[in-house]
């Protein structure tokens, strides 16, 4: 069970909210000060992602951002519900319908990997999941 759960409507303005709730819990996890505009850039990059490919495929179900503080690590995950969306695809995990939606995705996704060490992008059946890790400091 996630220590923090965000569901949002797929709206551009519930990002800053999503930046900002991030960032509060990384810092109670014992994420590392200097990493934490690392964070805050890593999920807004993933929760506009998420945001436009909700939007561009008329997916109705809110965007999920799991916040998850273990022992040694902090980690997000960042849900959509778009089927075929970690190769580019559309809702159908076909050729998508727009190339500069498609271009920001990815440009997204190259984003976070420069921000995060840790980043998995996983691409299901139901939708897909960007999971960012980082270690926290022992107090």
């Amino acid at each position: 069970m996630p220590t923090v759960e965000l569901l949002f409507s797929a709206q551009p303005e519930h990002v800053r909210t999503a930046r900002l709730v991030a960032a509060q819990v990384a810092r109670r996890a014992g994420v590392d000060e200097a990493s934490l505009d690392e964070v805050r850039l890593a999920v807004g990059e993933a929760c506009s992602r998420a945001v436009g490919l909700h939007r561009n495929n008329g997916v109705e179900e809110p965007v999920r951002v799991l916040l998850n503080e273990d022992e040694k690590k902090f980690s997000i995950e960042v849900v959509d519900e778009v089927p075929g969306n970690a190769t580019g695809g559309g809702a159908t995990g076909g050729p998508p319908t727009d190339d500069a939606a498609e271009d920001e995705g990815e440009m997204g996704l190259a984003v976070i990997s420069g921000l995060v060490d840790d980043v998995e992008v996983i691409d299901g059946d139901r939708g897909g999941v960007i999971r960012m890790t980082w270690p926290t400091v022992s107090v």
